[in-house]
């Protein structure tokens, strides 16, 4: 899990940007595209939305373990194991994730659109089939129920209530949400416009998207780890959260302005 800083203003930016670096997790935008896919000939109007819908259910449980453990505690901490569990899982999946994506890039045939690879997409692919708004949201809520997102949100409970109380814990709960919400909801308005477009120009930016997704997920696993096993890491990263944090969603700004560059250069399909 991350660490977080003392400073109120710094500690809201952060959460703010690891909304958003949640919204770029793999298994969000492998699903995003999937639901988007399958609404794009059904209802074009939906399938913008379909990020924002997935993100919207995500948070609402996101908001709901905040303010339910914002309410029952405000002074448990969370446990060293607990910790220990959070890091490793994180590190895992994202190491497991970088380079699922990094391989479907390399050997994806000239002409073909890589699609990005999530694991819990996998196991509830008939889940990415529906065209109700309701039920979108009920898919984000599900993937909400997940060790990473619950340990996230308890840790920004408890961390809002040793600043004031449940509202503070509702804000950054409010905060993580609207961070992914942009950037899920960017993503399915992204791949709703690429499906009207050319196939060149879908290969492209799927492949910039694909690179993308596993370098960043490679990196922030790498990172987790050498924050784990040596102190002078830890040590050196410590303070600097909101800088790191910052770089993300910069990196993430960078590759999201290339591709809607591509999607400038190609005309719209009649």
């Amino acid at each position: 899990m991350e660490a977080l800083p003392n400073d109120w203003l710094a500690l809201m930016f952060l959460v703010f940007t690891l909304g958003v670096k949640h919204g770029l997790d793999a298994d969000h935008l492998a699903t995003i595209d999937g639901l988007t896919r399958f609404n794009a000939p059904r209802n074009p109007r939906l399938a913008r939305w379909c990020g924002f819908l997935f993100s919207l259910g995500h948070g609402v449980v996101v908001m709901i373990v905040a303010l339910t453990i914002g309410t029952l505690t405000r002074s448990w901490a969370v446990p060293a194991w607990m910790e220990d569990i959070g890091v490793w899982i994180s590190i895992t999946f994202l190491m497991l994730l970088g380079v699922l994506n990094l391989i479907a890039v390399l050997t994806a045939q000239p002409g073909q659109v890589v699609q990005p690879v999530g694991l819990k997409g996998r196991f509830l692919g008939r889940l990415q089939r529906t065209s109700n708004p309701l039920l979108i949201a009920a898919v984000g809520a599900l993937f909400a129920l997940s060790f990473d997102t619950m340990s996230q949100a308890t840790l920004f409970a408890l961390t809002g209530t040793q600043f004031g109380g449940v509202s503070h814990a509702l804000t950054l709960g409010l905060l993580f949400m609207l961070g992914m919400m942009l950037m899920d909801g960017a993503n399915g308005l992204w791949i709703a416009r690429l499906i009207r477009r050319a196939d060149r120009l879908a290969c492209i930016a799927s492949r910039v998207m694909g690179l993308t997704v596993g370098s960043l997920s490679l990196l922030v696993a790498g990172f987790g780890f050498a924050r784990y096993a040596s102190p002078d890491v830890s040590a050196w990263a410590d303070g600097k959260e909101l800088a790191i944090g910052l770089s993300f969603v910069v990196v993430i700004a960078l590759s999201f302005l290339l591709t809607l560059r591509l999607a400038r250069s190609e005309p719209v399909r009649a």
